[in-house]
């Protein structure tokens, strides 16, 4: 069960069709500044694997918050849109934060 009161970390892994690799990158590339602005979110990071996946690190204020971003028109288009470009399902693990996180105390003042 997710506590809303302390953050939440949500990490994947998305493995693009080697003739698709840079449709991803550009679609995910594109999703990086609009979500860093968003309310709730601390962190949001997008990688590129030696082995050509996608690697995605967030860290949000609350589950509420993920749920915002979860419902956003640029994301729901991306995961209507991403699934025959990628070699499998997108990969993902979530869970609440047991480490504190130094600054999301004075994210929600």
């Amino acid at each position: 069960m997710t506590n809303t009161d302390h953050p939440i970390a949500l990490y994947g892994f998305l493995r693009p069709r080697p003739e698709h690799s840079d449709e991803v990158r550009r679609a995910l590339t594109a999703l990086v500044g609009p979500t860093r602005g968003e309310p709730g979110n601390l962190q949001y990071h997008l990688h590129e694997q030696e082995d050509g996946r996608f690697f995605l690190y967030e860290v949000w204020r609350s589950q509420q918050d993920l749920d915002r971003h979860n419902a956003t028109p640029p994301l729901r288009a991306f995961m209507e849109n991403v699934p025959p470009l990628l070699e499998e399902p997108p990969e993902a693990y979530f869970g609440t934060m047991l480490s504190p996180y130094p600054d999301a105390d004075a994210e929600r003042n």
